[in-house]
C-alpha cells in the first residue's frame, strides 16, 4: 500500500518573478526611479546554485509595496531575451495592482513623460489596466479591481465549469485535426466575454 501524500501546502503569494535584464543599471532606471519600486537585494555569483554551471551573472530585485519582488539576472552580455518565436507579444507579461484607479492614470502621464508608450487604460470589466513594457521588452501591466470581494467570488464559483468546457472543446479539436478533416488552425472559445471588441 502506498504511502498517502501530505496535502499540498497553503501557498502564501508570489515571492518573485525573474526575468533576464540587457543592462543592470538601465533596468535599475526604469524600476526604481521611473515605477517607484526600491531596488532591494542584489546576488552575485559565477556559479548557478541550482546547476552548478558556470554563467556569472548579477541577479537583483525590486520589492513592491506588499513584500513581494520582480527580479532580474544581468548576464554581463549585454543581450536582453529573445521574443517566442511563437507567442504574440502581449502573452507574457506581469500585472501589478495599484489600490486606486487614479493611479493607472497618474503612472500612465508618468511613464509617457519618460519616453515609454501606454495603451490603456483598458476595462476588463472587473479590472481596469495600462499596458507597456521595460528597457528589456518585458509586457508589464498595472491594474486596479473595479469588481468587489464578492463579485469576485461569484465569477469564481463557474471559472472550473468553463475551462472544463474548453478542454472537452480542444480535445474534439484535437481529433478532428489528427483526423485531417476540416478543423480550424485555433479554436475558439465557446463564450465572447469581450463582445463590444468585435470589429
Amino acid at each position: 500500500m502506498s504511502k498517502a501524500l501530505p496535502p499540498a501546502p497553503r501557498i502564501q503569494g508570489l515571492h518573485h518573478y525573474a526575468y533576464r535584464a540587457r543592462d543592470a543599471e538601465e533596468t535599475r532606471h526604469f524600476y526604481e526611479d521611473v515605477l517607484g519600486l526600491p531596488l532591494y537585494h542584489i546576488i552575485q555569483s559565477d556559479h548557478v546554485p541550482s546547476t552548478g554551471e558556470y554563467c556569472p551573472y548579477t541577479h537583483f530585485f525590486f520589492r513592491l509595496h506588499d513584500g513581494s519582488y520582480i527580479a532580474f539576472f544581468d548576464l554581463g552580455d549585454d543581450e536582453a531575451a529573445l521574443p517566442s518565436p511563437n507567442t504574440p507579444a502581449w502573452v507574457n507579461h506581469i500585472a501589478f495592482s495599484v489600490p486606486q484607479l487614479s493611479d493607472l492614470t497618474d503612472m500612465k502621464a508618468r511613464l509617457e513623460a519618460h519616453g515609454v508608450s501606454v495603451i490603456g487604460v483598458t476595462d476588463h470589466h472587473v479590472f481596469k489596466s495600462i499596458y507597456f513594457f521595460d528597457p528589456n521588452g518585458v509586457r508589464l501591466e498595472l491594474s486596479f479591481q473595479t469588481a468587489s470581494p464578492d463579485e469576485m467570488q461569484r465569477e469564481s464559483q463557474g471559472a472550473r465549469q468553463r475551462l472544463d468546457e474548453w478542454t472537452a472543446r480542444k480535445a474534439q479539436w484535437r481529433a478532428a485535426r489528427a483526423s485531417q478533416s476540416h478543423a480550424p488552425a485555433k479554436l475558439k472559445p465557446q463564450q465572447n466575454d469581450r463582445p463590444e471588441l468585435n470589429g
